[in-house]
């Protein structure tokens, strides 16, 4: 399965990126996550259904400091997921 996730809320500068990063990572999902130039936060993920759950539980939680205010979510074709590699934070560096 491959999902789009646009969090907004207090979600810059507070680590939300590398948060979702560690938790990506840890479930073993691809994909990426990044600042939009709106204050959001954008996520691209793939994996397994019950790992792409955790990510959605943990992005609603967010970091210590931030505070999320909305999750849009919307499934991806399976396609879009096939370029993917390993979770990565775009635009980190």
């Amino acid at each position: 399965m491959v999902r789009h996730y646009l969090v907004q809320g207090r979600v810059q500068g507070v680590g939300f990126r590398w948060f979702v990063h560690r938790e990506a990572s840890e479930l073993g999902l691809r994909g990426w996550v990044r600042n939009t130039d709106d204050g959001a936060v954008e996520i691209v993920a793939a994996g397994e259904e019950t790992d792409l759950r955790e990510l959605q539980l943990a992005i609603h939680r967010g970091p210590r400091g931030s505070r999320v205010d909305r999750v849009i979510e919307h499934l991806l074709n399976e396609q879009e997921g096939t370029a993917l590699t390993l979770f990565q934070i775009e635009g980190a560096w």
